[in-house]
């Protein structure tokens, strides 16, 4: 902790800082590493996961065949560009997009759908009628774990430092325990998300997946 300064924000904001060159290591959306004149990705763990997922997700009043809008989350590149890749490769639909504001949950009704994040995608979980798993429709489609957020460095970093960032993250993996003694949450199993939803191993096949989703994105954007 003495080597570093912490700053927390919403994984988008992170995203601009690293790219604009205002920090030196973010925990960003990989989506953003074909924005970085050098991405370096440094350590074993990864904000992943083998299958479902739980906090990243399209919510739907109607099943997603009717649907005709779907709202994008304005937190995560990464979960708006995977949910644009699914809906055309996977359940091969064609829908208007449109980048949502940050009350737009109410707007999820009828005919228009949305993709949500985070705390507020485990809430809506009891609210939407419909719910389609972005973790788990990319493992079917792909076969493959994937990426949502990365350890990456835009510019070379000290070795000695990488290893010591490295144990501190094997160190918060290894005592969630601990974590979830000191936190309350009346809308989710957090041990189920935290042990079974989310996966931190940042292994040869979650780098398949990566590499994949990046190859993918190539071609939407």
């Amino acid at each position: 902790m003495d080597k570093i300064r912490l700053i927390e924000a919403y994984p988008g904001i992170i995203a601009d800082q690293l790219i604009n060159n205002q920090i030196d290591i973010g925990l960003v959306p990989v989506a953003i590493i074909p924005k970085l004149s050098k991405a370096l990705l440094i350590t074993d763990y990864c904000i992943g996961t083998e299958g479902e997922v739980a906090s990243v997700a399209i919510f739907s009043e109607v099943p997603l065949e009717e649907v005709k809008i779907v709202m994008l989350d304005y937190q995560s590149r990464t979960s708006i560009n995977l949910a644009k890749i699914l809906l055309k490769e996977y359940w091969h639909l064609n829908v208007k997009f449109v980048n949502a504001s940050a009350d737009y949950l109410d707007e999820i009704k009828g005919t228009t759908a949305g993709v949500v994040i985070g705390d507020r995608a485990l809430e809506q979980q009891k609210k939407s009628k419909y719910v389609y798993d972005l973790g788990a429709a990319w493992k079917a489609h792909t076969g493959l774990p994937f990426v949502f957020a990365a350890w990456v460095a835009n510019k070379t970093i000290d070795n000695n430092f990488i290893d010591a960032f490295n144990r501190a993250n094997a160190y918060g993996v290894n005592h969630i325990e601990e974590v979830l003694e000191s936190v309350e949450y009346e809308h989710y199993d957090l041990r189920k998300y935290y042990t079974q939803n989310l996966s931190y191993q940042f292994t040869d096949d979650k780098r398949k997946g990566l590499d994949l989703f990046l190859q993918k994105l190539a071609n939407i954007q």
